[in-house]
């Protein structure tokens, strides 16, 4: 087993097999599903849920990790996060984010209520499409972020695009603090999309 889970690929296989058994195991266990706009809903949440906890646990492990030790990391060895680590990161980072906007809309699209929330509520009551609202709008200025402002400025920052180190510098700067942004913008739209789930 230890050989097995020495790999990544065959680890996430395994992981997928145990929930489709389990998810096999709760469906005849429920005398089966009907594949209406529910299943669909619960599928597509899922797949939110599993894309968001990559995009948020790598904007922590951004946060809370790397940046913090850079500096106490010998020049020497600095090569190895910039040239191997954060691109991989980052490769998961964006395609994460940008996965996690897309499920989330075709959630609300199947929940029927995509259009109130993009409008936090305003003139249907307010209350859950409100606060469901404000989390999709924070998790799309996040994502906004994330493509358009953090990894545009990262390759610079990498080396991945070619710059002088001028703007090599002021690139870095840049993608650290929209990055420490989006941290900031990540527990307030947890807490509304919990909200909306658990409070209306």
């Amino acid at each position: 087993m230890g050989n097995f889970l020495q790999s990544l690929s065959k680890t996430i296989h395994l992981s997928l097999a145990l929930a489709i058994i389990l998810f096999l195991g709760l469906f005849f266990s429920n005398g089966g599903f009907e594949y209406d706009r529910l299943f669909w809903s619960w599928l597509f949440r899922y797949i939110h849920v599993v894309v968001g906890i990559m995009w948020i646990g790598l904007l922590w492990y951004f946060n809370f990790v790397q940046i913090p030790s850079m500096s106490k990391i010998p020049d020497e060895q600095k090569p190895a996060i910039g040239k191997v680590i954060a691109p991989t990161a980052l490769f998961w980072f964006r395609w994460s984010a940008l996965a996690t906007i897309v499920t989330g809309l075709l959630v609300s699209y199947l929940n029927g209520y995509a259009h109130e929330a993009l409008a936090l509520g305003i003139g249907s009551g307010g209350g859950r499409n409100t606060a469901i609202g404000i989390g999709m709008w924070l998790g799309l200025i996040m994502a906004f972020n994330v493509w358009f402002v953090i990894w545009p400025n990262q390759k610079r920052a990498l080396g991945i695009v070619d710059c002088d180190p001028e703007l090599k510098a002021k690139s870095a700067k840049t993608a650290m603090i929209f990055s420490r942004t989006n941290t900031v913008l990540s527990l307030p739209m947890l807490l509304s999309m919990v909200a909306a789930q658990n409070l209306y």
